[in-house]
């Protein structure tokens, strides 16, 4: 565990850490456990110490160029959100008569695929916002925006709500806790539980059953 940790932890200080970072949060829509949060996570806390100063190899105040740029690092996570789930609508959209079958075998995607398409309908995708911090949310309701044949431009401009909101979340913990703990594991490590913290209240809202409205 720790070794890959300090793997990670020396991505930051390569150029690489950006096309690392889309390529894994592009693909985790597929794979769940690739650690696109702990990249983001980690990047942004390097950036954050190295501008107070706290990094190595610097003086006080300076700002190596070898750490990610924050904008930069957002706009690579939150482009390769919108890109994983516009594909796997796509994939779902031609599944065919075998994804159908899957689908109506899982519960979960039968229930997401009945709250999106009410969602979408009304106009208030926010399930698409909160699913996204969720464990698999993201693969489960773009999976069932794609089945239901939901048209793209209901589910693209959530998807990219969902994406920015995500991406800005994970930098900004990273980064202010950078600038609080600077460079260290603890500063991560509290990041990370806040970024976990987030998932399992996604989790609980999306699970929640709906209540009955007049």
């Amino acid at each position: 565990m720790l070794e890959n940790l300090g793997s990670v932890g020396s991505l930051t200080s390569s150029p690489w850490i950006y096309a690392v970072v889309a390529l894994s949060v592009l693909f985790d829509i597929v794979v769940p456990v690739l650690p696109s949060g702990v990249l983001v996570i980690t990047a942004a806390t390097a950036a954050a110490a190295a501008g107070t100063g706290t990094g190595t190899g610097t003086g006080a105040g300076s700002v190596p160029h070898e750490v990610p740029d924050i904008l930069v690092l957002m706009l690579c996570a939150a482009t390769a959100s919108v890109l994983g789930d516009l594909a796997v609508y796509r994939i779902a959209w031609r599944g065919g008569d075998r994804l159908d079958r899957a689908i109506a075998r899982s519960r979960r995607l039968t229930t997401a695929q009945e709250r999106l398409g009410t969602a979408l309908s009304r106009g208030g995708g926010a399930l698409v916002v909160i699913a996204r911090f969720a464990p698999a949310g993201r693969s489960i309701v773009s999976l069932a925006a794609g089945a239901a044949h939901r048209k793209v431009r209901e589910f693209l401009p959530w998807s990219a709500l969902a994406g920015v909101a995500w991406a800005g979340y994970s930098v900004a913990l990273g980064y202010f806790g950078g600038q609080w703990l600077g460079a260290s594991w603890l500063a991560t490590g509290v990041s990370l539980i806040a970024l976990f913290a987030a998932g399992a209240g996604a989790a609980f809202l999306v699970r929640r059953p709906r209540t009955a409205t007049s």
